[in-house]
């Protein structure tokens, strides 16, 4: 794992992401070299221009198709989908960048070639990719320090191959004969010192999973194998890094209080409000025209009001009034009790259940962003009356409001909608991490990756 601005992405996606800007970055090259006598009317700037564009147009239609997600379940038939969805996308990106800048644009012949060397590169690139990244021999080899409840987590929440592309546990050492939360075919018995099993076992870190550490605890041990090299984590460490997200279950309030993160300071404050409006003020301009449309189906299907305000929990506890376009009947809550959206939900209207499916029902929340009571990014925000629940039976969930609720977040592009308490206990885990982990990177690759949510129907009710 890389960590770039207290996020943590996959070494394999980042060496990725770097061969395939090369790739693009050097298709425009080849296409002109093809075509030479195209390149004798352009000069290096421009070459080096229309290149830029045209990796960067690409590459953010890339991501925005979640090709860079660490856990993309697709097979190579998705996987292919998504490609060429996002190099369409990305060719009428350039179309009208090309037709606004007419001086970069090198001619059709060497655009179509560029184009079908990069598509071809990229697919290339996927290939080799998917052969290379579940070799076992690459990954990073991890030796689990308990056997117990904690221990069980791990097969739990990481069960599939891809939750574990690039590590391998190579086995579960018990310690104060705690109960087996793991097989016995996984447990490791030594006479040795525990560097010396490392050693042998060739073993790059070693996770803390023990659930007394009052008496029996290899603390010498520890150090030694620290001091040679290998690496020692806390298991809730472990899991923020290899998932994204804060594990409620193993969620201690000592470990929030001496791990990074959580930091608040003014700069901060300003460059996510600039950031809130620039993204809020982009997404106005080019949405107007479907905004208005909506407007006049959802008046034209019932004649009812076309906005729908809603009372929600912002920062620190403040009550907002979130403005949304209404998606359900004027009586959807008639009997005056909140209720989660549900599957099939017969209170949506025709145009309501488009709309809910595409997320142009949240596009007037961009006033709220402009209006300074919501982020663009952030946790969802809730109902006072959900709040309240929650905050009774969900420890650490009061710690989500620490920061202005979002129209999109890190739990809405990490996890299906939320229906139930469950579903909100699962996503306050990614909440966290996001409360933990902020940084305008993070909110960049949420903004992007919320555009895949939207085209791919994720979680929509």
């Amino acid at each position: 794992m890389i960590r770039i601005f207290k996020h943590s992405i996959p070494r394999s996606l980042v060496v990725l992401s770097l061969v395939e800007t090369c790739i693009l970055l050097m298709s425009v090259q080849i296409a002109v070299a093809l075509r030479f006598s195209q390149a004798e009317n352009a000069d290096i700037g421009s070459l080096f221009g229309i290149s830029v564009l045209f990796c960067f147009s690409i590459l953010s239609c890339m991501v925005s198709m979640g090709l860079y997600q660490r856990h993309l379940r697709d097979g190579r038939q998705g996987m292919f989908i998504r490609i060429s969805v996002a190099f369409i996308i990305a060719f009428v990106i350039m179309s009208v960048a090309f037709y606004l800048f007419p001086s970069l644009f090198l001619g059709r012949g060497v655009f179509g070639i560029a184009y079908l060397i990069a598509f071809a590169g990229v697919i290339a690139s996927r290939v080799a990719y998917i052969a290379i990244v579940n070799r076992e021999a690459l990954n990073r080899r991890v030796l689990v320090l308990g056997a117990g409840e904690k221990a069980g987590y791990i097969n739990r929440l990481l069960r599939r191959r891809l939750d574990r592309r690039g590590f391998t546990i190579v086995g579960y050492i018990p310690l104060n004969n705690e109960e087996l939360h793991v097989s016995e075919d996984e447990i490791i018995t030594y006479s040795d010192t525990l560097l010396q099993l490392g050693e042998r076992l060739d073993v790059d870190e070693i996770v803390l999973a023990v659930t007394d550490r009052r008496s029996g605890f290899p603390l010498d041990d520890l150090l030694d194998c620290r001091m040679s090299g290998i690496d020692v984590v806390d298991i809730q460490t472990f899991f923020e890094r290899q998932s994204g997200r804060l594990v409620l279950g193993l969620l201690q309030s000592s470990w929030l209080i001496y791990s990074d993160g959580f930091s608040q300071s003014l700069s901060r404050d300003v460059i996510k409000r600039i950031f809130d409006l620039t993204a809020s003020c982009v997404l106005l301009l080019l949405t107007f025209p479907f905004m208005l449309i909506a407007m006049i189906l959802i008046y034209l299907e019932d004649r009812g009001p076309v906005f729908y305000r809603q009372e929600r929990v912002g920062k620190d506890g403040r009550l907002i009034q979130v403005m949304k376009f209404r998606s359900m009947r004027v009586d959807a809550e008639k009997c005056g009790t909140p209720q989660f959206a549900q599957a099939d939900d017969d209170r949506v209207t025709r145009t309501g259940n488009f709309m809910r499916k595409t997320r142009i029902d949240e596009l007037p929340q961009l006033f709220n962003v402009l209006g300074g009571e919501m982020s663009f990014v952030g946790p969802r925000p809730e109902r006072p009356k959900f709040v309240e629940q929650f905050n009774e039976s969900i420890p650490f969930y009061g710690e989500r409001h620490r920061i202005k609720p979002g129209i999109t977040g890190w739990a809405q592009i990490c996890y299906p909608y939320g229906a139930s308490e469950e579903d909100t206990r699962q996503k306050l885990q990614y909440d966290l991490y996001y409360v933990k982990n902020y940084s305008i990177f993070l909110d960049l690759t949420v903004l992007f990756q919320t555009a895949e949510v939207i085209l791919w129907g994720k979680g929509a009710r």
